[in-house]
């Protein structure tokens, strides 16, 4: 029992701390299985095709605001 009260808020921190982490993993696999990536924000996993996918967003963008301006 002395134990147990000597080392009562390492047990609640680790206790703590392992509910985080399995919260998180069950978000990931929830996103996993929706379809969303973990590492691409949800892309197809192409991370070239990404970049240049973003690349052409901002392209437009600035496009747009240039026929506005």
């Amino acid at each position: 029992m002395l134990w147990l009260a000597e080392n009562l808020a390492t047990i609640l921190v680790s206790l703590a701390v392992l509910a985080i982490v399995m919260l998180v993993i069950a978000a990931m696999i929830r996103d996993k299985k929706k379809g969303k990536s973990v590492t691409c924000g949800g892309c197809s996993g192409d991370c070239a095709h990404c970049r240049a996918e973003h690349a052409a967003k901002i392209a437009e963008a600035r496009r747009a605001k240039a026929a506005k301006g």
